[in-house]
């Protein structure tokens, strides 16, 4: 196997784990409105994915929640979120 087929064997189940973690909890609340659910979840997750991409190509080192917020939000917010994470 080679770098390409165990990155998806990784990818394929944090995705499917995931998804049957889920269904587990939302299909007793949503019923089979929980397609529709998986689709609002989609659209939000889609920028956020987006977001997050763009930020960590404007972050020059390995990203943590510490240089994100100093690189976004200043020092004092960066200390903080050192602190907690």
């Amino acid at each position: 196997m080679g770098l390409f087929q165990l990155s998806l064997i990784g990818i394929g189940a944090t995705i499917d784990t995931g998804i049957f973690f889920v269904l587990s909890q939302a299909v007793p609340v949503a019923g089979p409105a929980v397609i529709w659910s998986f689709v609002v979840a989609g659209a939000v997750a889609g920028p956020a994915a987006v977001c997050y991409a763009e930020l960590a190509s404007t972050v020059p080192v390995s990203g943590s929640s510490y240089s994100y917020a100093y690189t976004t939000l200043g020092e004092v917010v960066s200390t903080w979120a050192r602190g907690r994470g």
